[in-house]
């Protein structure tokens, strides 16, 4: 039985952009990555509340090597665009001093979100920093971020699905939609 390839939340109507079973396949890709470039070390994983949990959750299952996982809280969305004002609402409580660290966020949008991040790890002393995202938007980024593991390049339509919502609503959806562009 296939999905849906539209799904309603409240007001608006989406269209999917990415299966569950390409997704799948792109996060083992990416594990298996990580895997491979961290197989002397013990990374960190720092997952960023709430869009990437569920990204976090697969990802961090199908990595091969010894790791662990936080995680912190920003925010910066409002409705379906980002507002470009970052809170940082819930801290990291683990010591990072001298650790490996890889922010897994689910989508980069304009890349401050990020960047703030990366200022703030960089300042408690990461060893090393990676990003890795599911999501990449290339053409709305504000500065430039070293993203070094993606799994999807996408326009700048807004999304939802795996983690990702409209207003709370759509996280759990196994897919990823996106908002046509008017």
């Amino acid at each position: 039985m296939s999905r849906p390839s539209r799904k309603h939340i409240k007001d608006k109507t989406f269209e999917l952009l990415i299966s569950e079973r390409k997704i799948k396949a792109k996060v083992e890709i990416i594990a298996g990555q990580i895997s491979e470039d961290y197989k002397d070390k013990k990374p960190l994983l720092i997952a960023v509340l709430n869009g990437s949990f569920i990204f976090a959750a697969d990802l961090f299952r199908e990595i091969s090597v010894p790791a662990e996982i936080s995680f912190i809280r920003m925010a910066s969305y409002e409705g379906t665009s980002s507002s470009g004002d970052i809170k940082q609402i819930l801290g990291l409580s683990d010591n990072i001093f001298q650790r490996d660290i890889i922010i897994v966020e689910d989508i980069i949008d304009s890349g401050l979100t990020i960047e703030k991040i990366l200022e703030h790890f960089e300042e408690r002393g990461a060893k090393s920093l990676a990003v890795c995202t599911l999501l990449l938007k290339p053409q709305n980024l504000k500065n430039d971020v070293q993203v070094n593991y993606k799994g999807f390049e996408i326009n700048n339509e807004f999304v939802i699905g795996y983690g990702l919502d409209y207003d709370g609503e759509g996280r759990n959806l196994k897919d990823v939609f996106q908002l046509p562009a008017d």
